[in-house]
């Protein structure tokens, strides 16, 4: 497989047409090996416009939401991020690109054992991997915030306050939030003194996070 000239195609076919136009993402997509980051035995999916499988039953997002995820989150170099649901890693490596730091928090021991090897593979010593409890990730990780930036690598039912109250004044939550068949990329900004403004950003559907409980439906 010619995997220089399948990243060029995924950028160009996928990655372009979803409205991700940033350069410094697009050259960052065509610097960090997506393959690397991907199981030996679904190697040959990893530019495929498709989630691709993990072990533990979960999945790679398609590349064309990471890099939207990663487009709309805007991090700077001087920031630290957290990450909740690290996968296989990929999206902490792009991440930790653009970071001054990262930590990225999974619930499969099994999990964060390969992302954490993925990413010392690539070189990156700028991104912490910790194995939770889904309990544990839906919290965040108070101890080590405030964070300029949250990302929610799946999908969560609602975003939780707490969650919220993590970000510095000025800083950016991004998490798809809503029940399938509809899900929306969500952004949310720390406007200061506890107010959060939101800004729905594009339609998407992507696989639930763990440990995040579903709202009450019914207010008495």
């Amino acid at each position: 497989m010619n995997f220089e000239l399948a990243r060029y195609n995924m950028i160009e076919q996928q990655i372009r047409p979803w409205e991700v136009l940033d350069s410094a993402v697009l050259d960052l997509l065509a610097t960090v090996r997506r393959e690397d980051f991907v199981p030996p035995a679904y190697r040959a999916m990893a530019f495929a416009d498709a989630q691709v499988p993990l072990p533990c039953g979960q999945v790679m997002l398609e590349p064309r939401v990471d890099a939207r995820l990663l487009q709309e989150l805007q991090v700077q170099r001087h920031e630290r991020v957290l990450e909740i649901g690290a996968g296989s890693g990929f999206m902490a490596a792009l991440l930790g690109h653009r970071a001054q730091h990262v930590l990225s928090l999974e619930c499969h021991a099994e999990l964060a054992r390969m992302a954490s090897a993925n990413l010392r593979h690539a070189g990156l010593a700028n991104v912490e991997v910790r194995a939770v409890t889904a309990a544990q990730g839906a919290q965040g990780s108070p101890v080590h915030g405030p964070f300029d930036a949250i990302v929610m690598s799946g999908s969560v039912p609602a975003v939780p306050r707490g969650l919220l109250e993590q970000l510095k004044p000025g800083g950016r939550l991004l998490a798809i939030v809503g029940e399938e068949p509809i899900m929306r990329a969500r952004l949310f900004t720390h406007s200061g003194n506890g107010a959060f403004a939101q800004t729905d950003l594009f339609d998407t559907v992507a696989p639930r996070l763990e440990g995040f409980a579903t709202p009450s439906r019914f207010h008495f």
